[in-house]
């Protein structure tokens, strides 16, 4: 598209500061009568390109001229730069390029210090990250990808998947995709994934123009309604791994999260990270079945 090349070239001008028709011409597959006739749009749109020719001829730019006077707001500018450096830290393709690009361009633009983004987890190793890049070539070329995936119960299985889009959701990436042992359009969660493998094998299909990521994450099976009594010495952790419309004050100081959850390894976990500082209300086969592990876990010690 036309609007699309000529902003492109903007910046392309910008960076390079001198550049010829020709080297234009080839860069943006076009050829250099369309190249002159471009730079003849922008020089009405009052962006201040010139073209010499001759020996040392080319196109360029008024002396000191930069995007920033332009185009942009200093603020925008910095929203610019912060939304590539989300992109590096997901180990995006070449975002750390553009980044030093946009620092040149947008000559009053700093790192700022108030702000660093990463996405890995305490702990990590870099040889344990996904590459966001492999995902994206993928999903972009339509290749199957194989891994192995561990559930929410650390069963292990190896899976084919045909990658359909990848999301970012409450800090964490899933990838959605049709899964062909399951033959169902399933989420797998980043974090469980190992050796991931992008496949020679080709495939078609599209994800459904009505999919929404709600509703389909949540296993139905096995659902109950958890009533959870949380003591004062814990609230700190409420507000952030619950919603609000889940919590209410109680008139004892304690506090009462109504939320679903399934009878799992997972649901049970996740209650013994609180300790002594909760106890379950409802149901009662939750609250034996939670007593039965720590009753386990008391045989250890």
């Amino acid at each position: 598209m036309q609007i699309e090349r000529l902003v492109q070239m903007i910046f392309h001008i910008v960076y390079r500061e001198h550049v010829t028709a020709k080297e234009l011409a080839d860069y943006f597959n076009v050829s250099t009568r369309t190249i002159y006739r471009d730079i003849n749009i922008l020089s009405v749109a009052g962006i201040p390109i010139i073209s010499t020719k001759g020996a040392g001829g080319g196109i360029t730019t008024i002396n000191g001229y930069t995007i920033d006077k332009s185009f942009l707001s200093e603020e925008e500018q910095q929203n610019i730069y912060h939304g590539l450096q989300i992109l590096q830290a997901t180990k995006y393709p070449n975002a750390e390029i553009a980044l030093s690009k946009i620092g040149t361009i947008f000559r009053n633009v700093s790192q700022p210090r108030w702000l660093e983004v990463d996405f890995s987890y305490w702990g990590s190793d870099e040889e344990q990250k996904i590459s966001i890049s492999e995902l994206q070539y993928a999903i972009i070329n339509k290749h199957r990808i194989k891994f192995v995936y561990f559930n929410s119960e650390l069963q292990q299985s190896n899976r084919t998947v045909e990658p359909l889009r990848l999301v970012f959701k409450s800090s964490t990436w899933y990838i959605v995709g049709y899964c062909c042992s399951k033959k169902d359009i399933r989420i797998f969660r980043m974090s469980r994934i190992k050796d991931i493998q992008v496949m020679p094998e080709i495939f078609k299909r599209e994800l459904p123009k009505d999919y929404t990521l709600t509703g389909e994450y949540q296993d139905t099976e096995n659902i109950h309604i958890f009533k959870l009594k949380f003591k004062p010495e814990i609230a700190v952790r409420l507000y952030d791994e619950f919603q609000e419309k889940q919590v209410s004050r109680c008139q004892d100081g304690d506090y009462l999260v109504t939320v679903q959850y399934p009878l799992s390894t997972w649901t049970f976990n996740r209650l013994l990270s609180y300790g002594k500082y909760v106890e379950v209300i409802e149901p009662e086969i939750a609250r034996m079945m939670l007593k039965e592990r720590v009753l386990e876990i008391a045989k250890i010690y």
